[in-house]
């Protein structure tokens, strides 16, 4: 059994017992998260899907608040002797996947 939710913009598809990182979600380590926009639910050969699923949701708990890895950004002009370096580190969070209600 499967599902896809919506979260920060951005689809997941998640089973039970999975970990995955999405954008930041309020919450401290340990607190209760309700994923109410699941875009899809497979569950062997039955297919729910639609633009939500009406009444589906996934519950999960949150795992770990942190920083990714840091990403640069290179700007470079030639014959004008610009050159610039940003670094830049994106906020997460990730939830561990513990039921699919749906």
């Amino acid at each position: 059994m499967y599902a896809v939710i919506e979260t920060g913009g951005k689809q997941y598809r998640v089973t039970p017992g999975e970990s995955i990182e999405v954008e930041t979600l309020p919450g401290e380590v340990g607190a209760e998260v309700e994923f109410d926009r699941v875009l899809a639910v497979v569950d062997g050969a039955s297919v729910k899907a639609g633009e939500a699923v009406k009444g589906a949701r996934v519950t999960g708990s949150i795992t770990l608040n942190d920083r990714g890895q840091k990403t640069l950004v290179f700007k470079f002009k030639r014959k004008k002797q610009y050159k610039r370096t940003i670094g830049h580190r994106q906020n997460f969070t990730r939830v561990e996947v513990k039921e699919i209600h749906g």
